[in-house]
């Protein structure tokens, strides 16, 4: 018996990834689901899944709580500027409680992405590295949903905004990330550096018409100076942090850093069909 360990397990990627694990024949009793909170966890405990508190900034309950497990799904932090020490404590954890393999959600391209999101992706990758734990490095491209957050804007104004040019990406469901994932640590392969992207190449143009077909109007993109488009985001109510990250994220994509020719989601997968792009922005935005 082989015992799964998901961090960050009620946030968006981690319980997709713990529903992928048992759709892909994982039985609930051999999860472990680490959360900070016991009652947005409940669901999961409910589903059978072992559910240990565990915080990424309190070593001792991540040791605790990665006691008997043999695999990890480390799911990367969702606190911008605190994931280095945060993924470090967890590595330490799963080193101390041996743990046998940890696979970790990464970036697309971390070793040569320009975008500011890269740094602790990066450093993560490094100390894994160093550690001696058997690993693997899962990195992600931007996930479709990331996308549904303009929607309504956009067809409100007739007007999708960004920086990114005429360039194309390619994201994915983050469903399908998930599976990926779970596929993963199923069948470990120690030193592989997966790069996952969406199957379907898309410019921002593209993305404006999709919103545009989908609410049965005409959407327009416009692109923006990279400054010009921080300040609009400034003005709509986002804080600096996350205005930096936004605009620096379209400023990469403009660069090519969310596009990929790479199979591997797909390989992953076992050639599991994609979630269509638009399907997801239908589920996710308010159009």
């Amino acid at each position: 018996m082989t015992t799964y360990a998901v961090t960050g397990a009620t946030g968006g990627l981690g319980g997709a990834a713990i529903a992928a694990l048992i759709a892909r024949g994982v039985a609930p009793s051999d999860l472990v689901a680490l959360a900070r909170d016991e009652a947005k966890a409940a669901p999961l405990a409910e589903s059978g899944v072992t559910v240990r508190i565990a915080d990424y900034e309190q070593p001792e309950t991540l040791v605790a709580a990665l006691t008997g497990v043999d695999r990890v799904l480390l799911v990367s932090g969702s606190e911008v500027g605190r994931r280095t020490p945060q993924h470090r404590n967890l590595v330490d954890a799963a080193k101390t409680a041996g743990v046998g393999f940890i696979a970790y959600t990464s970036l697309l391209g971390a070793d040569t992405s320009p975008l500011l999101l890269a740094d602790e992706h990066r450093d993560t990758e490094a100390y894994l590295a160093e550690s001696g734990v058997d690993h693997a490095i899962l990195r992600n491209g931007w996930y479709s949903e990331n996308y549904a957050a303009s929607a309504a804007a956009a067809v409100e104004s007739g007007v999708f905004y960004g920086s990114a040019g005429t360039a194309t990406v390619a994201p994915a469901a983050r469903a399908d990330f998930a599976d990926a994932a779970a596929a993963a640590v199923i069948a470990p392969e120690p030193g592989r550096v997966y790069e996952l992207a969406g199957s379907r190449h898309l410019t921002y143009a593209d993305i404006a018409v999709v919103f545009g077909e989908i609410a049965g109007t005409t959407v327009r993109y416009q692109d923006l100076p990279v400054a010009d488009y921080k300040a609009a985001l400034l003005a709509a109510g986002l804080p600096e942090e996350a205005a930096e990250i936004v605009s620096d994220s379209d400023a990469g994509a403009a660069a090519g850093a969310l596009d990929s020719s790479s199979t591997e989601l797909d390989d992953l997968r076992g050639g599991a069909a994609q979630t269509p792009f638009a399907d997801v922005i239908r589920a996710a935005s308010a159009i």
